[in-house]
């Protein structure tokens, strides 16, 4: 019976090992050393279990498989000894690792003593070195009362679900005949997201459809097991032969190689109507060789990322996403009540976002809060609003953080590659990103990055948006940024935000170009941009204001990080070439911030002539916020600058800019100004200078009361601008705008709607939403003067409102007002 005492030996060391990285350790060792310790000549026994339990948990955190293996095989040749000398020491192991753990140590407890599993026991007769063992016949099969029912309990308050659970009973549920085929279905979705529970909670609503028992097995479990996590196809192994001890007909001639268990479990479940629940599952052939053979039979799978493949073999792939806010708020009611949360309503959703709605972090929060009266929602709230210390936060006292430790157990295992590129995506300052962004991050070629991204997918760490872009989850990028600042080197950091800072700067370059060819720019950016290709000048390629409008957010991402990082350079040159999208999309708040970011960056830098035109460019959303003070304050500064830097052109454009705000406070003098700026535009030879100069030059002229030389100004921009190589439809249709509200100034009514409905139409045109707004308001003016207009008033101002309303411009509230007033 020596095989006997090894294999013995060999289980209750893998429950050992099991337990030590388990969360009954800290109850467990005392006992544990204990029963070594009368059995070791004085030894200390619980220092050694727990110097043992240390030595595991580095090897483990480290992948070494070898060391994990080597403290598997000391403590199995400590039990064989210690049961060779003392045979009572297989059944007191036995019943102390039940109490301790009663999870942990099922497989060894079964061994031992039949158990739920029908496992071999050992205990009787005399045999080879003085141990008695009597192996006991195991049940010919369950009776009535001994289903198995391995599935646990949900001990904590059910919240929401409702869809996922309908979609389950759907899937999975049997026919009232109790036939039909074996069906399959799989929860995928975040690290604690509430898979488990989810899984849990249908098994205990179905309970009466599989009346021949649950299944129950946690590959998660299996996997801490060293001598398990070292062969392959162990884990599975050991599953089949947990489940094979627990359906009928079970002995102890359980077979050793995986083909045969596969074969003997199909055909002990082939007349059972059984549910299997199979808790984080990583790989599909696990699943595979777990489908019993029984009508109507089903397989509940939690997935440790995608297991898309199942799905080939006719399994329903079921999303779990974290919580609404309204399920995120019925879970702390469940948790703190309901009287707490509506004390503190705000406080409560500030929560809910601050998790990400991910039911882990919320009841880690709901148990900091139970755990201690003195803490409120509202101060809690504060606490995790600092990214930096949200994911300390979310734990309880003396206790690493829930939601890192259940990241961190899919983190660990990712291939080194991937893993990398998790790390360095959680530098990102974006939350949603491309496949060449993710490659520029990790300096890697675009292919191999989304092979990559598709291992991050799988493992549920990133979400593929299904148009080409991904997304983290925001706790899962503090995880990934945690991991990077703790094993990426020094320095990299900066590195990252730099790479990704210059693929944005080159493509916003780009779409800049394609949108503006003559604009006034005082970066060059031609050496950056010599070798690249353009991908707004390919026939497929994305049109430049769509994908400016689409990456608006990454591009202020990058510009903030890239200011905390010193960056200088780069930012006032993205924030140059980023002002374009502002010219067509009038988002005041983002455009006031960027040029904010450049100007300041600019000044850093010590370049006179950046620092002007972006300046200058910022005098622009501060009057349309109606910052006129601070706005004054900035063209003074840029006027300064800009005759300090010597360029003529960029002197030019500021007395442009210093016309614009005189129109509103200093109308008499805005003329003088433009003059200003059509002369120096003259003197540096800027054709497309000189338009814009007489454009502007003509407004004022207008409003000054002198329409009839204003008309003579407007008509010399509008055949500068269309007679050009390339006309400029964007401006010559705001030139053409100007003539018509001079042309009413002058009493040609009819002349000046023609004007304004055909300048308002090719505003539209070219994506200038702004100035299509404010031809519509003139346009409007003009109409309601004339009899029989009204629904072209109401036309033009319906539209004028929805522009500005989307723009967070003020001025749509005045127009709102006027569109609803008397008469309206």
């Amino acid at each position: 019976m020596e095989a006997e005492l090894a294999a013995l030996a060999a289980s209750g060391a893998t429950t050992l090992v099991g337990l030590m990285v388990s969360e009954s350790w800290e109850r467990a060792k005392g006992a544990l050393g204990r029963f070594f310790g009368r059995r070791a000549a004085g030894d200390d026994a619980e220092e050694e279990l727990q110097a043992s339990s240390a030595e595991l948990g580095s090897a483990q955190e480290s992948g070494d498989v070898s060391t994990q293996a080597d403290l598997q095989a000391r403590w199995q040749q400590r039990l064989e000894e210690i049961f060779r000398e003392d045979p009572g020491a297989v059944q007191e192991l036995a019943g102390l690792m039940s109490e301790l753990a009663p999870e942990v140590s099922r497989t060894f407890v079964s061994l031992v003593s039949g158990g739920v599993n029908y496992g071999p026991a050992f205990q009787g007769s005399h045999i080879h070195g003085g141990i008695t063992f009597n192996v006991q016949p195991a049940p010919s099969g369950p009776g009535p009362h001994s289903l198995p029912d391995q599935v646990p309990v949900t001990m904590v308050p059910f919240s929401n679900r409702t869809a996922e659970l309908a979609v389950l009973d759907q899937t999975l549920g049997t026919r009232e005949d109790g036939f039909g085929p074996v069906r399959v279905g799989v929860l995928d979705g975040l690290p604690g997201v509430g898979k488990t529970t989810m899984a849990w909670r249908w098994a205990e609503r179905a309970r009466r459809q599989f009346p021949d028992g649950q299944l129950y097995v946690d590959f998660a479990a299996l996997r801490t097991q060293p001598v398990l996590a070292a062969g392959v196809g162990a884990d599975v192994s050991e599953a089949l032969a947990m489940c094979l001890r627990s359906l009928p007909g079970s002995d102890s001639n359980i077979p050793s190689s995986l083909a045969e268990r596969t074969n003997l479990f199909r055909s002990r479940s082939a007349g059972l109507r059984i549910l299997l629940v199979l808790d984080d599952v990583n790989q599909p052939a696990h699943v595979r060789a777990l489908i019993p053979k029984g009508p109507g039979s089903a397989v509940l799978v939690t997935g440790r990322g995608r297991l898309g493949e199942l799905a080939l073999d006719g399994a329903r792939l079921i999303s779990v996403k974290p919580l609404d806010a309204h399920g995120g708020l019925a879970l702390l009611k469940d948790r703190c009540g309901q009287e707490a949360v509506t004390a503190e309503p705000r406080a409560a959703q500030r929560l809910v976002e601050l998790c990400g709605g991910l039911p882990v972090a919320l009841q880690v929060v709901a148990a900091r809060l139970v755990t201690d009266n003195s803490l409120s929602m509202t101060e809690l709230a504060a606490e995790l609003d600092d990214e930096a210390g949200r994911l300390a936060g979310m734990a309880l006292d003396g206790e690493e953080s829930s939601v890192s430790a259940v990241l961190g157990s899919s983190y660990r295992l990712l291939p080194p590659d991937a893993a990398r590129l998790y790390r360095l995506l959680g530098w990102l300052p974006m939350a949603v990103f491309d496949a060449g962004v993710a490659a520029v991050a990790a300096g890697l070629d675009t292919p191999r990055a989304k092979r990559l991204l598709g291992a991050l997918t799988k493992a549920s760490l990133v979400e593929a948006l299904g148009d080409g872009r991904y997304r983290m989850h925001d706790l899962v990028r503090l995880h990934a940024q945690e991991r990077a600042t703790q094993e990426e080197q020094e320095g990299e950091q900066a590195a990252l935000i730099g790479r990704v800072g210059t693929h944005y700067l080159v493509l916003t370059a780009f779409a800049d170009r394609a949108l503006r060819r003559e604009r006034l720019r005082i970066a060059d950016l031609s050496p950056l941009l010599h070798d690249t290709d353009d991908p707004f000048a390919a026939a497929a390629g994305p049109p430049a204001l769509e994908w400016l409008d689409t990456e608006r957010s990454a591009v202020l991402a990058v510009l903030r990080t890239a200011a905390r990082h010193g960056l200088h350079t780069l930012v006032w040159q993205l924030a140059e070439a980023f002002t374009v999208l502002f010219l067509y999309r009038r988002y005041l708040g983002a455009w006031k911030e960027s040029l904010e970011l450049g100007a300041e960056a600019a000044a850093v830098s010590a370049d006179t002539a950046a620092e002007a035109r972006l300046r200058s460019l910022l005098s622009r959303p501060l009057l349309d916020l109606g910052e006129n003070d601070r706005a004054a304050a900035e063209l003074e500064q840029a006027v300064a600058l800009a005759e300090a830097s010597g360029h003529l052109v960029l002197r030019a454009s500021v007395q442009e800019f210093l016309g614009r705000y005189r129109d509103l406070f200093e109308p008499s003098r805005a003329v003088e100004a433009y003059q200003r700026s059509l002369e120096l535009n003259e003197s540096a030879g800027e054709a497309r200078g000189v338009a814009i100069a007489a454009f502007f030059l003509g407004c004022a002229q207008d409003a000054q009361g002198d329409h009839t030389q204003a008309l003579a100004s407007l008509r010399r921009a509008l055949q500068d601008l269309e007679s050009r190589e390339e006309p400029d439809r964007r401006m010559a249709a705001r030139v053409r705008a100007a003539i018509g509200v001079a042309r009413d100034h002058l009493g040609q009514s009819e002349e000046a709607i023609g004007d304004l409905c055909e300048a308002a139409r090719a505003l539209r045109e070219v994506g200038a939403t702004h100035y299509e707004a404010q031809a519509l308001v003139q346009l409007a003016d003009i109409a309601q003067r004339t009899a029989g207009r009204e629904d072209l008033v109401r036309e033009c101002l319906t539209r004028a409102v929805e522009i500005y309303e989307a723009a967070g411009n003020r001025t749509a509230q005045s127009l709102r007002q006027r569109l609803d007033g008397p008469g309206r």
